[in-house]
């Protein structure tokens, strides 16, 4: 896909909106790969929900499936708020694949604690690029998109916090 087929929207999608054009372009650019990496990270968490393994494997499970949810949870909201201000937003897995951040994994077998730790990793990758897009929402003034970015970072750093605490347990740190 082009930039310059990127940078026009249809006026059938041209929503109405009090931002300037170049806010909505800035913007867009901004959260588009962040649903990207959205999608790329609720897989690679799912992937690791369905195929961890090992003495602690109940607890992961359970978390990795929460945490997949929240994180499938922030897609939709972020793809309406790019409509909502006349933007356009994903519209296949092949746009996904061009804009995520995240890297897949697609081994065979992945260890408990290293599943945790990328997971973390890619999580706080995720908190860094989200506040990037929150300067670029700040600086155009765009107070509802910078609001729902404050909710995802802090999730976000929520879902960091977990992976972290669960891999220093699987890691053998255990009291």
């Amino acid at each position: 896909m082009s930039k310059a087929k990127s940078d026009k929207v249809s006026p059938d999608l041209d929503t109405p909106t009090d931002l300037s054009p170049e806010a909505v372009v800035k913007i867009s650019a901004a959260v588009n790969p962040l649903i990207a990496d959205a999608f790329a990270l609720y897989l690679k968490t799912k992937n690791f929900h369905w195929h961890v393994s090992g003495r602690h494997f109940r607890d992961y499970h359970l978390m990795l499936d929460e945490q997949g949810e929240a994180i499938f949870g922030t897609i939709d909201e972020l793809a309406e708020r790019v409509r909502k201000i006349g933007g356009t937003t994903l519209r296949s897995i092949g746009q996904v694949g061009q804009l995520q951040t995240i890297a897949d994994n697609d081994e065979d077998y992945v260890p408990p604690r290293e599943m945790l730790r990328e997971l973390m990793e890619d999580n706080k990758k995720t908190v860094v690029n989200m506040r990037k897009a929150h300067e670029i929402a700040d600086k155009y003034n765009d107070s509802a998109t910078t609001s729902i970015l404050e909710n995802f970072i802090d999730a976000a750093e929520r879902r960091t916090w977990f992976l972290f605490e669960a891999s220093r347990q699987e890691g053998g740190n255990e009291a």
